[in-house]
């Protein structure tokens, strides 16, 4: 599998962590020290991976168990060795977020290193 094949799969394990309130897919998309930081409803939110693993597991029911399958669409992706960014709009609890993801490479693995993300729509 090449570099992107694999960041794509790690895009779709963040996704699917969130679609399905599942922890262990977050810290399996995130590195153990990533950043998620953005404006959420006018407040600057900077959360760890633990953190941010909690508040996707903390939505009960799942997306998937309300019907409400997370939307995304890859914008784009720009390999360059071991760093790659990623861009992505995704729906989610009724959000359309932009989200810059940077992601690292260590060994074979790709993994998100740090999210930036930015509210563009809310229901």
């Amino acid at each position: 599998m090449d570099d992107q094949q694999q960041i794509e799969n790690v895009i779709n394990t963040y996704i699917d962590s969130m679609n399905e309130s599942n922890a262990d897919m977050v810290r399996d998309a995130f590195h153990e020290n990533a950043k998620i930081t953005g404006y959420l409803h006018g407040e600057l939110m900077q959360l760890s991976t633990e953190e941010f693993a909690g508040f996707v597991l903390s939505q009960q029911p799942s997306p998937n168990d309300n019907g409400e399958k997370i939307e995304f669409d890859i914008l784009n992706i720009e390999i360059e060795g071991s760093i790659a960014h990623v861009k992505i709009r995704d729906k989610y609890l009724g959000i359309t977020f932009l989200d810059i993801l940077s992601l690292l490479k260590e060994g074979y693995n790709w993994s998100i290193y740090n999210k930036l993300f930015h509210v563009e729509n809310t229901d």
